[in-house]
């Protein structure tokens, strides 16, 4: 499975931003988003089942983002909103065929190149 992060840019403090991750081969993963800040560990942002049923959010951004997925289109977003200057980050997507651990890194086996959001003050 090959992943591709899309949709970060350039935002002020409480706007929104719409980040997409487009998959190639069967789509039948757990998926994930990640971020990365600077000078800063990779931490779990987002998680949704294959299915879309079931989801799971960092405390740090339920509320304010939203992870969903379009199966027939291979396509998994996660919309961004109330955006703070600490939401500044590399954004990664990430695939995984497990339903345990999914805070982790390492229960993720497929990663997209991420894309950039930054968040000015």
């Amino acid at each position: 499975v090959q992943l591709q992060a899309s949709g970060g840019g350039l935002v002020q403090a409480g706007g929104s931003l719409r980040l997409s991750c487009a998959a190639s081969g069967p789509f039948v993963y757990n998926m994930g988003w990640f971020r990365q800040a600077p000078g800063k560990e990779r931490e779990f942002a987002a998680f949704i089942e294959r299915s879309g049923s079931s989801t799971l959010y960092a405390d740090s951004v339920k509320g304010r983002f939203t992870i969903s997925r379009d199966n027939a289109k291979n396509l998994v977003y996660l919309q961004l909103n109330s955006l703070k200057p600490e939401d500044t980050a590399v954004y990664y997507c990430a695939a995984t065929p497990s339903n345990s651990d999914v805070r982790y890194r390492t229960s993720y086996r497929y990663w997209g190149q991420g894309t950039l959001v930054t968040v000015s003050s």
